[in-house]
């Protein structure tokens, strides 16, 4: 499933720097930042139960707030980008070093 995650964090306290922190490590485990707080992710099924849990143990509700849009499988026609940032293939090839 391909999923566009979006996320604000109160940032007014220490606690919600380190929560910003984890909540972006957590989603480049599972995608691409494609913005400061937004991640494009191509995950299974399996997987979005857990990475949406980890999120969901890390925001503050009272807080702050976190968004799944999913984009299904025709998300390639549902993705325009302009500007600066070309993008990439979420289904290319990933190198890792």
């Amino acid at each position: 499933m391909y999923l566009l995650v979006a996320y604000d964090v109160s940032t007014s306290t220490p606690a919600g720097q380190r929560r910003l922190r984890r909540v972006a490590k957590v989603c480049q485990d599972y995608g691409q930042r494609v913005q400061n707080s937004v991640f494009e992710c191509k995950v299974e099924p399996a997987h979005y139960v857990a990475f949406k849990q980890s999120l969901l143990t890390i925001i503050n509700s009272q807080t702050d707030s976190l968004r799944f849009y999913h984009l299904g499988r025709n998300w390639k026609h549902r993705v325009e980008q302009y500007g600066k940032n070309t993008g990439y293939d979420i289904e290319g090839l990933l190198l890792v070093e």
